[in-house]
This record gives structure tokens, C-alpha cells and sequence, in this order.
């Protein structure tokens, strides 16, 4: 299916849902998009499926984001499409953008990633969307599989508060399964900072998701690569429960 066709889909079908809800009809499948908190800066690193599918709902919610790649002016049919409240930069203009900042790119990245954008990310929430392979990340995915993907990750970037969350679930999962009507999907997290974990809670229920929290930093370990709960799609209620088996 070309570009122009899925457009056209997308805007038929966000008409189609306005005129349901203006009869006071909801589709039994779909909850329309309600922003939890004040509208935020969103810095996003990497404009792959995950990043721009993440990005395509927070806007959708009415959250401001800016888009970053090597190469930002590759973006733009990206940022033209999303409208006025999506922009695109360079990493380093996105991780000074956003007050929340996402990953979304190769494991192995992220090491140049944090000596360049350490200072620049201390004392803000990372959603760490990334996922270590060895065929692909090399050192980095040999330490993450050691220690654990998300202390792994928190090391690159001393000062910010890392919260690990949607690694475990495909961008196509995540575009099909958003604002789900009851039961809401499961996205498990975790993290070390109350506040950070807070931050990117109120972000995974914008984009139409239910946050599980799994605890601490270490407990990522419970859904990255190689594990029963990694790529699985499931309630919150059933994710707390699997959870708790993994423990």
C-alpha cells in the first residue's frame, strides 16, 4: 500500500470516528486519545517505526515533539504530515528540547550517544525504548546481557533518570493496539526515580496504554530480549501477573 493511500485510511478513519463520537457513539475497539497532565516537550531520538509511531501518538494527545536523526532533513515529510506540533533536530537539539526525552535507536548507539548527550540529559526522565542484540550491538549488548539492559543504559547517561519501557512491544503493536478499549494493553517499566517513573507513566497512557510498573532499574531484566514477557502483547492485568511469576 503506497504513502497516499495510508494517509487517506488514516484520515477516513479519524472521520469516521469523529462522527461516532459526535452521535455519542463509541467503536467498540477504540478510545479516543485524553491527555493525563499539562502538555510536554518530547525529545526523540531516532525516527524509526518505533520513534515516529510513539511520536504520532503523543502528538495526537497534545504533546509538542521534535524528531532527531543523523540526518534531520530527511524528516521532513515526517514533520509536515504530524503538523504544528512536531519539529525535527539533531540529537543534541532534541535531547535540549525535550523535558522527556525517548530512545529509540540500535543498543549499540547508545554508548557515543550518552558521551555526547550526558551533560546535556542530566536531571531529566529517559524513556529507553532500546533493545541489545549481539549480531547487531556488539559490546553493548554483551554488557546488557550481563547486567541487565536498563543498568546498562542508566551508565551511558550518569545524572538523567532512565525509566525502561516499550522495548518489549513491536511499533506495529503499538500502532494497532493505542487507545484499545477495556482492557487496556499492558506496557511494563522500570525504573529508579518515583518522579521519572510518573513522568513516563503519564505518557504511556497518553499514547493509549496501561503503565505496569515491574520496580527498579534491575527488574528491566524481566523484559528485555530473551525473556517469556519480551514482544508479548497482554492486559495490564495479565502483565502484573506474569510479572510476578518472572519474580
Amino acid at each position: 500500500m503506497d504513502k497516499q493511500r495510508r494517509r487517506t485510511l488514516r484520515l477516513l478513519a479519524g472521520a469516521t470516528a469523529a462522527v461516532a463520537l459526535a452521535a455519542g457513539i463509541a467503536p467498540a475497539s477504540w478510545a479516543a486519545p485524553a491527555r493525563t497532565g499539562r502538555e510536554r516537550r518530547i525529545g526523540i531520538i531516532g525516527a524509526g517505526q518505533v520513534g515516529s509511531t510513539l511520536g504520532r501518538l503523543w502528538i495526537e494527545s497534545g504533546h509538542r515533539v521534535m524528531f532527531a536523526s543523523r540526518h534531520p532533513d530527511r524528516l521532513g515529510e515526517l514533520v509536515a504530515e504530524l503538523g504544528e506540533r512536531a519539529g525535527a533536530g539533531s540529537p543534541a537539539e532534541a535531547a535540549r528540547f525535550g523535558e522527556i526525552v525517548l530512545l529509540a535507536v540500535p543498543y549499540g548507539a547508545l554508548p557515543q550517544l550518552g558521551r555526547d548527550l550526558a551533560p546535556l540529559l542530566r536531571g531529566k526522565p529517559i524513556l529507553d525504548a532500546t533493545n541489545p542484540y549481539r549480531w547487531r550491538d556488539g559490546e553493548a549488548a554483551d554488557l546488557a546481557e550481563r547486567q541487565g539492559a536498563g543498568l546498562t543504559s542508566a551508565g551511558y547517561f550518569p545524572g538523567a533518570h532512565l525509566v525502561r519501557g516499550f522495548n518489549s512491544i513491536d511499533a506495529s503493536a503499538v500502532a494497532g493496539n493505542a487507545h484499545k478499549a477495556s482492557p487496556a494493553i499492558g506496557i511494563p517499566l522500570a525504573g529508579d526515580d518515583q518522579a521519572a517513573l510518573e513522568e513516563v507513566s503519564a505518557l504511556v497512557r497518553d499514547a493509549g496504554f496501561e503503565p505496569v510498573v515491574a520496580g527498579p532499574l534491575a527488574s528491566a531484566r524481566l523484559f528485555q530480549p530473551g525473556t517469556p514477557l519480551f514482544r508479548q502483547v497482554m492486559s495490564a492485568e495479565r502483565l502484573r501477573s506474569r510479572l510476578d511469576e518472572q519474580r
